[in-house]
């Protein structure tokens, strides 16, 4: 008898105890879990810390799981977020389309899903809750803005393109001219480059300088470290006028050639304020709340004049 009575206690205690440690575990802050690509790409490490500078603001705490430039691991990193009861998982995709069937388990398995920076096809957009991001046809908008209201009595500008067929530099490029329609900028020459490569950009500088010279009065390069490259062929053109120079990224380079003179405007995609929008996208949806499929983060118009207001890239 007083055996039985024993044993009775013992399994009590046992499912009190169980019970004890669930409640503990669900008394602290919901985990959640980016995914970068590959955490050895500055930008994406960047995206990291600000994740994990933020998300207790917004009541989260956040894991790195990292991605390593490989679709495979990645996809266990997806396995491995569901496997570990996080609430939701944000993907930086290495090869968007491979990732789509963990991206599938997640949301099946009741994950918040994110893209982050880059989104899946449309015809896959039911694997994600939503997705943040920002868009490079605004990038190219917001430079030709930029032109607009340095030049509003006109101007001819140079346009060194990025990578040819990329996404970005498609759309940098669309934006940029749909921009400008209408006003008095005028592009004297556009080239895309071969590879996102400084040494390319300043080429393609070098030849439009020699081509045109005096004629121009700046030069949107679709991306600051080709901007690098342009100045050093601007500065070795010894032109008689300074040019006004946009590029886009708003990285370290950006940020110190805009502190050195070198270039006037740096289009920022703002990965602090990304990460800060899917924490809050997260938490609405936690709470109850619906959100948009699609969230485009504003870019930042970076100067001179307020580029201590941001906080400075580590990319």
């Amino acid at each position: 008898m007083k055996k039985s009575i024993f044993v009775v206690f013992l399994i009590m205690f046992m499912v009190f105890s169980a019970f004890g440690a669930g409640t503990s575990e669900q008394a602290g802050p919901p985990t959640v879990a980016f995914s970068p690509g590959d955490m050895a790409n500055p930008s994406q490490a960047f995206a990291a810390k600000m994740f994990q500078k933020y998300g207790p603001d917004y009541g989260l705490n956040v894991i790195i799981l990292d991605g390593k430039g490989d679709a495979q691991v990645q996809a266990q990193t997806v396995t491995n977020a569901i496997a570990q009861g996080v609430k939701a998982i944000y993907v930086n995709p290495n090869d968007v389309n491979a990732i789509i069937p963990s991206l599938q388990q997640a949301k099946q398995a009741g994950l918040i899903v994110g893209m982050f920076s880059s989104d899946v096809p449309a015809a896959s957009a039911s694997v994600r809750n939503f997705f943040v991001g920002v868009n490079d046809l605004m990038a190219g908008e917001t430079a030709a803005e930029a032109f607009k209201a340095a030049f509003p009595n006109g101007a001819k500008v140079i346009e060194i393109g990025g990578q040819a067929g990329h996404d970005a530099q498609i759309k940098r490029h669309d934006g940029f001219n749909k921009g400008i329609a209408g006003s008095n900028i005028t592009v004297l020459e556009y080239q895309a480059t071969q590879q996102w490569a400084t040494e390319q950009a300043m080429a393609i500088a070098e030849d439009m300088i020699t081509k045109y010279g005096e004629e121009i009065d700046g030069i949107f390069c679709h991306w600051d470290n080709g901007v690098t490259g342009v100045a050093n062929a601007v500065e070795a053109a010894h032109l008689s006028k300074d040019l006004f120079i946009v590029g886009v990224d708003g990285n370290m380079a950006g940020f110190q050639q805009v502190r050195d003179g070198i270039q006037d405007v740096t289009v920022m995609q703002n990965f602090e304020a990304q990460a800060k929008k899917t924490l809050e996208l997260t938490k609405t949806i936690l709470d109850g709340g619906t959100v948009d499929a699609i969230n485009f983060v504003p870019l930042d118009v970076v100067t001179l004049k307020n580029i201590d207001t941001f906080t400075p890239p580590e990319w």
